[in-house]
């Protein structure tokens, strides 16, 4: 990585975020429309690649219907090692563009071209065809796709240790995923595209091809409009290397990491059979094969709470806490999901319950990725040492894993219950009882959609709904200990005293990270002034301008800019002391109308309140020092091993 690190030093790899806080830029183009992309095309695998394999490529009868049920658990377990294997490099790498953003520079082109090679696969030769398909999957899932989930998953919890501005970057984050999943996929497709494609195999490559290839100037642009500041707080000291197995052990004894953890892998797995589900649930359950209207409505619908949702869960999460407000949300989505398994071939009552299922799942769709920064930050407080990458990896290797093995699954039980692909036809027949109807794709072509058998139905109502009211309770029990976020404040103290006297142990003098950044964003703004009047001096020469002028021009207009945002900042003050003035305001009114009985009652509440929040910091912190102790005489005696065999 020595090398990569020289040649990404040089200017033209350096992030175009220079300032210590999260800019507007920032937010919109590195974490809105920068990973729109590669989770658009993600999206639609999630959904539409096994409907490709099942009724396009015909492969649900290959090895007599094991195929599809092997190949994709045997990939995902591929893919699980190289995710385990991605986060033992990031957490290696060290460069000045810092330690994830560099993978995400190098997926661009490699999410592209693996992208397209999934659907051009060869015809008539069917052993060609199965082997296309293994090689291609496994580029594209295994290499391609992991480099840049596991960066691009780090990005919010390597972007500031701000817990504000960390949630802000989430949700957005989290609104690239939605905007894709909950409004392209789930509008655009079943409406308009799929009604298109519908089993013809040439239209299916044309038109992935192109969405493959659209990640690669969006999958730049996140690349250049995020930052990494909590790898920078490093910079100018030589990080601690840290062994693979204490990472292990220091993730894999944390409660909160594990329930965490835990939570993710039953939701990748119910979520994971509920999309692979949707299009044949609707095809045959609700509606008819991509009848254009059934899937918009039951997606669309029922995803109208994700669109609208963002202007309220986070500011909910900040009252009542992130985990209460998903624990809450999980109760609701239980209860939708019901709604829908009592009638689920009744379109409206479908509907109805999914609505109400998807105001349930906001929090866990906006606030989650926040959470698990927090753990993150908790990890470091208990440890001494960050284990970001391999905390991603075995995150990103739930995802995997579970992926594959719901493939397998999902595609064993419709086999077994007698699932019956699309047939090709050159003349459309009279049709039958058997049949559901004669569909014609876009270019001309026929194919024969055939009436499902019973279980095969009872199968997709189960897996789309069923699944999920069971589930909804049960994530709602696991998190309900999760507690990390009541004292990370405190925690976050912790850390920023241990860097100081490990700095000032070292013979340095400390600088608080955020005076570091802002003395460093001076420096890069008289560089940058520099480089300018340098470049305005020959432009003026060139087109014969006065350069005296152009350059007082310039110095008004950078002066106005400097006095919009001081003005910016003072305003954001006063409606901040005006909002403390009014809270108070408030607070001073409410125990004016009480009696003394009352307020006597309503401080003790708070008395107790304090001295609760007290006693769990105390416990928490007589068993974080302990843990920490071990891992640091840990830490040496590795250390002193390793200098042993120098």
């Amino acid at each position: 990585m020595a090398t990569a690190g020289k040649m990404l030093s040089g200017r033209i790899f350096n992030s175009k975020v220079k300032s210590q806080n999260v800019t507007g830029k920032e937010k919109w183009l590195g974490y809105l429309l920068g990973p729109c992309g590669a989770l658009l095309f993600n999206a639609v695998m999630a959904v539409y690649l096994n409907q490709y394999y099942t009724d396009v490529l015909k492969l649900g009868g290959v090895w007599g219907g094991m195929f599809l049920v092997i190949f994709p658990i045997i990939s995902k377990i591929i893919d699980a090692i190289t995710n385990v294997v991605m986060g033992w490099v990031i957490d290696r790498t060290h460069t000045k563009q810092g330690k994830a953003r560099p993978w995400l520079l190098l997926s661009a082109p490699l999410l592209a071209v693996t992208g397209v090679l999934l659907f051009v696969v060869p015809s008539g030769n069917q052993t060609l065809q199965v082997i296309w398909v293994m090689l291609s999957y496994n580029l594209y899932y295994a290499a391609a796709y992991t480099i840049y989930t596991m960066s691009h998953n780090l990005m919010v919890p390597l972007s500031t240790r701000n817990a504000n501005q960390r949630g802000v970057l989430a949700v957005f984050n989290n609104v690239s995923s939605i905007m894709m999943s909950g409004i392209v996929v789930a509008l655009v497709f079943p409406m308009a595209i799929m009604p298109a494609l519908g089993t013809s195999k040439t239209l299916w490559m044309v038109v992935m091809s192109v969405l493959s290839c659209i990640t690669l100037p969006l999958v730049f642009l996140e690349y250049y409009f995020t930052k990494e500041r909590v790898t920078a707080e490093s910079n100018g000291r030589e990080e601690k290397k840290i062994p693979f197995t204490l990472q292990l052990k220091a993730i894999f004894t944390d409660k909160f990491m594990l329930l965490i953890l835990g939570y993710f892998l039953l939701y990748t797995l119910t979520s994971q059979l509920k999309n692979l589900s949707l299009p044949y649930y609707c095809n045959y359950v609700l509606g008819t094969y991509n009848d254009g209207i059934t899937q918009t409505l039951v997606s669309v619908l029922g995803g109208i709470p994700m669109g609208i949702g963002i202007f309220a869960v986070w500011p909910l999460a900040k009252k009542i806490g992130k985990k209460n407000i998903t624990v809450l949300g999980f109760v609701l989505y239980a209860l939708g999901s019901g709604i829908c398994w009592i009638a689920p071939s009744n379109l409206y009552i479908v509907l109805v319950g999914q609505f109400i299922k998807n105001i349930g799942g906001l929090p866990c769709a906006y606030v989650f990725m926040s959470l698990f920064a927090d753990a993150l930050d908790h990890l470091e407080w208990k440890n001494g040492f960050r284990c970001d990458g391999i905390a991603m990896s075995t995150y990103s290797v739930i995802m995997t894993a579970a992926a594959g093995f719901v493939t397998g699954i999902f595609n064993g039980a419709i086999s077994g219950a007698g699932y019956i692909p699309p047939e090709s036809i050159a003349v459309a027949p009279e049709l039958t009882d058997a049949m559901q109807k004669i569909f014609t794709n876009a270019d001309g072509t026929l194919a024969i959609i055939f009436n499902q058998p019973e279980l095969v139905n009872n199968l997709f109502i189960f897996f789309f709904v069923g699944l999920e009211t069971i589930a909804g309770i049960v994530y709602a029990l696991m998190l309900m200990p999760v507690t990390v976020e009541k004292t990370l404040s405190r925690k976050q103290l912790v850390i920023r005293q241990r860097q100081k006297a490990e700095c000032e142990a070292a013979g340095e003098v400390w600088v608080e990270p955020e005076v570091r950044a802002e003395e460093e964003q001076r420096e890069l703004d008289e560089q940058a002034e520099e480089i300018f009047r340098k470049e305005l001096k020959e432009r003026c020469k060139k087109k014969g301008l006065d350069y005296d002028l152009e350059l007082e021009k310039h110095i008004e207009a950078v002066r106005i800019k400097q006095e919009k945002q001081v003005e910016k900042e003072r305003l954001a003050k006063i409606k901040s002391e005006e909002k403390a003035k009014i809270a108070a305001d408030k607070k001073a009114d409410k125990l004016a109308k009480m009696t003394e009985e009352q307020r006597a009652a309503y401080e003790k509440r708070a008395a107790d309140r304090v001295a609760k929040e007290e006693a769990l910091w105390q416990r928490e912190q007589a068993e974080g020092e302990k843990i920490y102790e071990k891992m640091q005489k840990a830490l040496a005696e590795a250390e002193a091993k390793a200098a042993e065999k120098q």
